[in-house]
């Protein structure tokens, strides 16, 4: 079990304006993990079901150790991570000159090359760099600097689809570098066509909404509103175990100067032997819209797992349990698109399919409206406080016991 625990930040004021690098060796490295808010207890169970150690979890975040086979693990394996951050140096910068040359000091011909394409992430808060993207310059500037002073060429900047990314978080005067090992977002598994369906779930998000449900495969899980199948999808990566990274061809680590092609292959190897194909579909997925449906099956193709979805043309209130028991998770709108009368029917036609065709089942619904999602009509056993990119939710369960059909 993995406790909470709260995370000391070192004075650095009194060691002095600057802390040496952070010591890492492929024994043992600090690492991070970010997260989106509502979602860190999950992330520290699977960074500990991967192999790593001093799990510490954070705001957005969880700080662990591990080895180089644990950096790799992790990010091919977490479903509910979004970056894997190297931290390499913290110091104190009071002005540009203190975060141009502690930066600087820093040995960035371990991560990338001068050929490399970069970019800079800056998260701050307060005076003195309450500007993230002047200091996200400072950052750029005393890396490539470094690069044309010891070769004579510079990495060009790509903020799009960059070979290396550095993240750089400052509070105040206290500042924390880091190599993020990842690259492209985590959340990007590459099966889904970015921006289709309607209002998409991030794959995190769905996964974590799905690892919340306690849902490991056992028994059907049903999404009645599934858009562009993302909850479906994640679900049946989960029952198949199929590791999420195992869907990507590249992270930023693969830059590193002490990349072990070897100890790769070998992570890659392992988590494919893990796969477990389900005898029948164990997903179900609903929605109103065929358009909707065929994007979602072509999502699921890609994914490797369109045999593992049963994927049905059809309104939520006409759909069956495909079982006794089992559970089910959805997203439905929250009123952004429909007018209040309307998303109240809405709300009220979930619950009386769930009352009168999901007895036995347990049902798990995130919605930005708690006002609207009064009218389900049932008793909330458990509430988790989520975010569906700026909008705060809440993920509601509800149990359906057998005999709560209304008369």
């Amino acid at each position: 079990m993995i406790y909470e625990k709260t995370i000391t930040v070192i004075d650095a004021a009194c060691r002095g304006y600057y802390l040496e690098p952070m010591k890492q060796s492929s024994q043992s490295m600090s690492l991070l993990a970010k997260t989106s808010s509502g979602l860190e207890p999950v992330l520290a169970d699977e960074l500990q079901r991967l192999g790593a150690e001093e799990i510490v979890t954070g705001k957005r975040l969880v700080r662990f150790r591990g080895d180089r086979e644990t950096l790799y693990r992790v990010n091919l394996g977490c479903r509910t991570a979004i970056r894997i951050l190297l931290p390499v140096s913290q110091f104190h910068a009071r002005n540009r000159r203190e975060l141009y040359n502690a930066v600087r000091r820093v040995d960035f011909g371990q991560y990338m090359s001068p050929k490399s394409t970069l970019a800079v992430d800056a998260i701050t808060f307060g005076e003195p760099f309450a500007n993230s993207l002047f200091a996200a310059q400072i950052t750029k500037d005393a890396i490539v600097d470094q690069f044309r002073d010891k070769h004579g060429v510079r990495p060009d900047v790509d903020l799009k689809n960059p070979d290396s990314r550095i993240n750089i978080h400052i509070t105040g005067h206290e500042a924390t570098l880091s190599i993020d090992t990842s690259g492209e977002s985590l959340s990007h598994r590459g099966y889904r066509t970015r921006g289709g369906g309607k209002a998409p779930l991030s794959e995190v998000l769905a996964a974590g909404m799905v690892l919340l449900s306690g849902w490991n495969g056992d028994k059907p899980l049903v999404d009645g509103m599934c858009g562009s199948g993302t909850i479906a999808i994640e679900a049946a990566l989960i029952a198949s175990r199929i590791a999420p990274g195992l869907l990507r061809s590249h992270y930023a680590f693969e830059h590193f100067a002490d990349l072990d092609t070897e100890l790769l292959d070998r992570v890659r190897n392992e988590l494919k032997a893990r796969v477990t194909i389900p005898a029948q579909p164990t997903v179900f997925a609903f929605d109103i819209s065929g358009k909707q449906v065929e994007l979602a099956r072509a999502n699921a193709r890609r994914a490797g797992v369109a045999e593992h979805i049963a994927f049905t043309a059809q309104p939520f209130e006409q759909s069956q349990a495909p079982g006794e028991s089992g559970t089910i998770v959805m997203n439905p709108p929250y009123g952004e698109r429909l007018k209040p009368h309307d998303l109240e029917d809405l709300y009220s036609r979930i619950g009386d399919t769930l009352k009168q065709n999901y007895q036995g089942f347990t049902a798990w619904i995130l919605t930005g409206n708690l006002q609207a999602a009064k009218r389900i009509g049932l008793k909330t056993s458990r509430k988790i406080k989520l975010y569906n990119g700026p909008t705060e939710c809440r993920l509601l369960k509800f149990e359906l016991y057998q005999g709560s059909r209304k008369g």
